[in-house]
């Protein structure tokens, strides 16, 4: 896809050798040639002005203009009055094209229920715009300097009494580190404990971490098995307590104080990923672990579903032996994150612009979540649907024997997009056959669309099996 430049675009990569054989103005006109041949220069692609480009170069404007004169009589390039001379649309040659991702093969997608997704089309663009554009205007000269690698100083006062209030985190300033959303803040938090000596993390089975190694443990309807992990042997743990991924269970209260006296008699952390409490629907508020035991307990936030996931910024509230090798590790990483968006989403809190977009998400969550329930009693009222409490996704139980597999792939030729569970255990070689029904990105029309799509198959899932599709 050719850039449409404003004006007549960026500099151009030219160079000129002053003590060479060849003259300047048969360089300049190689140089652009084998620019507009090799494709780095695109059909209908303004070039710098000649008093840019002489400007730039160190060149007479009459020799620039002799040179493009040349050019054009050559066929390379085009002018006419009042507009910038460009790259002749003939004599370009393209560059190869990126292959565009593959979609369902023959038939338009009637829905996806990609889960781990927010709704994109409700990021706070205005708001964010506002927040950036009042940064951009108030802030001091200081704020457009690197930075400190722990964060701004501002966006973490306004987290740690955010946090505070809202997830009953027990945290100020200095306990917080900004970072670039959860799979750099895991894998900080994992390079600083294999420095303390703790090398293998265990983490919730089913359940997923970011692709680094550890060792599973099982979880029941009460969430973790505390005495599975004391088992194991680790050190570490990561888990989802507030709306456990992806079975939706909460950790309970029994559970939680195990988990604390664990840490305890082992020495060891437990690390918190806390993300999605902000959206529950029908159940009280659950606690942040990190306020039982703020020694011991590494909490981990960010904006990737409350905002978008493309702001990637997170923190981590971290007992204070962790805080300053953290810092060292962020800063080797990357000297820390973007400075003005951590100002921006300091405001959006400050302002209440942030808790009104969440109240705005909630409340088309849930319209969405019912439209699921409703719609999947009406079509298959004899399928256990769980995990509804928080979050947007939701478990579908599927008949015992059903293949997943083949449920997920007859879905698909309909153009419907279903994911399994099955991938997401580590130790268990035949579990049930569930589905996670994202429902996020998904709006009530897709929702209501893609299950009547599948409906004979929700009605009788052995049809999936046998070629029902």
């Amino acid at each position: 896809m050719r850039v449409e430049w404003a004006g007549s675009g960026p500099e151009l990569l030219v160079t000129i050798d002053r003590g060479g054989a060849t003259g300047l103005r048969t360089q300049l006109e190689d140089q652009l040639r084998a620019a507009i041949r090799a494709g780095r220069l695109a059909g209908g692609e303004p070039l710098p002005s000649s008093r840019e480009l002489a400007r730039a170069l160190g060149l007479s404007r009459g020799l620039v203009q002799d040179a493009y004169a040349q050019l054009q009589a050559e066929g390379y390039l085009t002018s006419r009055p009042g507009s910038a001379t460009r790259v002749a649309a003939a004599a370009a040659t393209p560059a190869a094209a990126s292959p565009e991702p593959a979609g369902p093969p023959d038939r338009h997608r009637v829905a996806d229920f990609r889960h781990g997704v927010p709704d994109l089309g409700l990021a706070p663009r205005e708001a964010w715009a506002w927040a950036m554009r009042e940064v951009c205007r108030t802030a001091p000269d200081t704020a457009f300097d690197y930075g400190e690698a722990a964060g701004r100083p501002r966006l973490r006062a306004v987290l740690a009494s955010y946090l505070t209030r809202v997830r009953a985190v027990v945290a100020t300033p200095g306990d917080l580190l900004v970072c670039a959303g959860m799979q750099q803040a895991l894998s900080l938090v994992t390079t600083v404990l294999a420095a303390e000596g703790i090398g293998t993390v265990a983490f919730e089975d089913p359940g997923s971490f970011a692709g680094l190694a550890g060792t599973p443990v099982p979880v029941d309807e009460h969430g973790l098995d505390v005495a599975a992990l004391r088992r194991r042997g680790a050190r570490a743990v990561l888990v989802t307590p507030a709306h456990q991924w992806p079975t939706g269970v909460v950790l309970s209260g029994e559970r939680r104080l195990e988990l604390i006296s664990w840490a305890r008699d082992c020495d060891g952390f437990v690390i918190e990923d806390d993300y999605d409490a902000e959206f529950r629907y029908d159940r009280d508020p659950v606690g942040s672990l990190q306020g039982l035991a703020p020694d011991r307990v590494i909490s981990l936030g960010t904006v990737s579903k409350s905002l978008t996931p493309a702001l990637r910024l997170g923190w981590i509230v971290a007992p204070a032996r962790l805080l300053a090798p953290l810092t060292r590790v962020k800063n080797l990483a990357d000297r820390g994150s973007p400075g003005l968006d951590q100002l921006a989403l300091a405001l959006l809190l400050e302002s209440g612009r942030y808790d009104r977009h969440l109240r705005k998400v909630r409340a088309e969550y849930a319209a969405r979540r019912e439209t699921l329930v409703t719609t999947l009693s009406r079509l298959a009222p004899g399928l256990p649907v769980t995990g509804l409490a928080a979050g947007f996704h939701a478990i579908l139980h599927l008949p015992a024997g059903t293949s997943e597999a083949a449920f997920v792939a007859a879905a698909a030729r309909r153009g419907v997009g279903l994911y399994g569970m099955a991938a997401l255990h580590r130790t268990v070689t035949d579990p049930p056959p569930r589905l996670i029904l994202g429902f996020g990105n998904t709006s009530r029309h897709e929702i209501e669309a893609g299950l009547s799509a599948v409906a004979d198959l929700l009605r009788d899932p052995t049809r999936a099996g046998s070629g029902g599709g």
